[in-house]
């Protein structure tokens, strides 16, 4: 098994904070304004807490999976275990690696480019120079990567401090501005709570759930974590908990500064809600502070993802090459590599709005909805047995669950989702050839008794 060679290093405090940075990175300083103008009301608030609530639920579903299974690979291995080994797991399985070497590095090139897009609050950047930019953090991260899993715990606690220092001073500007319970107060001004009202907040959740995604990425890194079934769900649930009182305060504070119908319309807005404040130096400052935290985001989200191909070839489902650690770092550095170069050319390809709700629209199917339904089927089958962590009132969260992931799906938009349903049939049709030619589920040969061994 994948797990048994690897060294479980990571403590709570890094999963909390590998968790923490993965969430944060460049997305509520980009979607911040993106919500607002879709709720087009001061009560765009509710979005993040939508959010907020869909990550909380789908975290039960993954601690009750990640604990019971703590390995390298996360969803892979959960997939492959509630669905069935030796059956249908095999085409899960399949689906989710088939996915993730699509999804893993579009998600990592949209942070190198929303990094290139603050960027240029710095030094204005002509296309080719933004792309250059994009570019260059991908290769930097895959360096910074490319050693052993020790170090990058220690290298992901100094990331996870500048996260919260940047998001401490972006509140802290609020507060002293002396205005910071004026945007709660007027919250409700305006709403409506008919059919419209529903459908802005489904749009809208499509972008604070893209700044919420991550909480999940300690269970890629299961093989690594020092008690998992108690780390892997603490460290799940501090995570939101945390994140969605950071982005909330976060939120409050800069309309508290800059109007919502300022700051829906503004470019950088953290950057103008600084210089509104403090002038340009502090808003220089607050833009590189953000910056560093968009790389914190690039670097734990390559970390998490390049041990989901690892972990498929090391269980004989993927390429062999896939499965080889570094012989002095003991880390999968095919994998790592292939996850960045990827990511590189997409980060060169693609514009920040083609990417985000492309995202979601890719892995809801076979990676948040059917991972749920496999725990059911798991727990069933298994009668509750074996389940370090049991979420309470199952089965009624992993529905709701299930709803709500159908919701956002629907809400990206009929070409997002047929384009992830294109994907994962075309994911399909590659398993059903390379099983047919493996003799494997459903083409596996069947025992047939031979007269001569009577």
């Amino acid at each position: 098994m994948a797990e048994s060679t690897q060294k479980r290093s990571l403590k709570l405090i890094h999963a909390t904070s590998i968790n923490m940075t993965d969430m944060v990175g460049i997305g509520p300083f980009i979607t911040l304004p993106m919500v607002i103008g879709m709720m087009n009301g001061p009560f765009f608030l509710y979005a993040w807490v939508a959010g907020a609530f869909l990550s909380m639920i789908d975290a039960m579903v993954w601690s009750e999976l990640g604990a019971a299974f703590p390995m390298a690979g996360g969803s892979y291995n959960f997939l492959k275990e509630t669905f069935g080994k030796e059956k249908l797991g095999k085409l899960m399985s399949f689906l989710f690696v088939w996915q993730t070497m699509i999804q893993a590095p579009l998600v990592i090139a949209s942070a190198s480019i929303g990094f290139a897009y603050y960027f240029s609050y710095l030094f204005p950047l002509t296309l080719l120079w933004s792309k250059v930019v994009s570019g260059a953090v991908v290769v930097l991260i895959v360096v910074l990567l490319y050693r052993k899993i020790e170090a990058i715990g220690k290298i992901s606690i100094v990331m996870w401090t500048a996260v919260i220092l940047t998001l401490f001073w972006i509140i802290g500007g609020g507060i002293a501005h002396g205005n910071f319970l004026s945007p709660i107060r007027h919250i409700n001004d305006g709403i409506n709570l008919n059919y419209a009202f529903v459908t802005a907040i489904g749009f809208a959740s499509v972008k604070s759930v893209y700044s919420y995604l991550g909480y999940y990425n300690v269970c890629h890194l299961g093989g690594e974590i020092v008690n998992p079934s108690k780390n892997i769900p603490r460290s799940m649930f501090l995570s939101i908990i945390g994140i969605t009182v950071l982005y909330l305060m976060m939120n409050i504070s800069v309309v508290s500064v800059i109007p919502w119908n300022e700051a829906k319309d503004s470019k950088f807005v953290i950057s103008a809600f600084m210089l509104e404040l403090a002038g340009p130096l502090a808003a220089k400052a607050v833009t590189c502070l953000v910056l560093i935290v968009a790389f914190a985001s690039v670097f734990s989200a390559t970390l998490g993802y390049s041990r989901v191909p690892y972990a498929a070839a090391a269980d004989g489902a993927f390429f062999p090459v896939f499965a080889k650690l570094h012989p002095k770092g003991n880390f999968p550095y095919v994998s790592l590599l292939f996850i960045g170069g990827v990511a590189f050319v997409f980060s060169l390809l693609f514009k920040l709005s083609e990417v985000i709700s492309a995202i979601l629209a890719m892995r809801i199917l076979v990676q948040f909805i059917a991972q749920a339904i496999g725990l059911i089927l798991l727990r069933r089958k298994k009668k509750n047995v074996g389940f370090p962590f049991k979420m309470p009132f199952f089965p009624l969260p992993v529905y709701l669950a299930i709803l709500m992931w159908f919701f956002i799906l629907i809400s990206t938009g009929y070409i997002m989702v047929l384009g992830g349903i294109t994907a994962t049939l075309i994911g399909a049709i590659v398993y059903f050839i390379k099983a047919r030619i493996k003799k494997e589920w459903p083409f596996q040969v069947k025992n047939t008794p031979n007269i001569l061994d009577y």
